[in-house]
């Protein structure tokens, strides 16, 4: 086992997770929470009440959601399973689906939408329409970077740059 892999948590999960999701169909509870943990590391505990909550044991719910998803014909019912069927909010469901599909979706964050100008940033699981509408043709219009997952790392970065700028500025 490379452990390595864990300590670099989102090349793992752009590479291997992705991979193994395209060539299996499902996710392992360890590929699904290295997702959750990486998004919200401080979500695991709900996000795994949530799962077991649905069905029984862990690794059955996992592999029951993520064939779920990837059996799906479309893109906002993708969204739709992880909000409306299994209760997650925008942006964990938004994390997971990034991984799982990188060149259509991207974090729904609140750093980013700071910075697309969205004041009205919200976790409300209604909020998948407004993913398509609004928020995911913002983020690919973004200048400079190629990838959808670069330029969602821009947007999320000048953010932190501009809050530590913020930061040091009041001292």
């Amino acid at each position: 086992m490379d452990y390595v892999k864990y300590y670099h948590l989102e090349d793992y999960l752009f590479t291997d997770v992705t991979t193994a999701f395209r060539t299996r169909g499902f996710l392992t509870p360890e590929e699904f929470f290295s997702i959750v943990i990486w998004k919200a590391n401080r979500a695991k505990t709900a996000v795994k009440r949530r799962m077991l909550a649905h069905v029984t044991p862990l690794r059955a719910a996992v592999e029951s959601l993520t064939r779920s998803i990837a059996k799906s014909d479309n893109d906002a019912d993708r969204l739709r399973i992880l909000t409306r069927e299994w209760g997650f909010r925008l942006p964990m469901a938004s994390a997971i689906l990034t991984v799982l599909y990188p060149d259509r979706f991207t974090v729904y964050d609140f750093r980013v939408c700071g910075q697309l100008g969205l004041d009205d940033f919200s976790e409300n699981r209604g909020q998948v329409e407004k993913y398509f509408s609004d928020f995911l043709p913002m983020v690919s219009a973004v200048r400079g970077p190629t990838s959808l997952r670069d330029k969602d790392r821009h947007l999320w970065g000048k953010s932190a740059y501009q809050s530590l700028r913020k930061f040091v500025a009041a001292y």
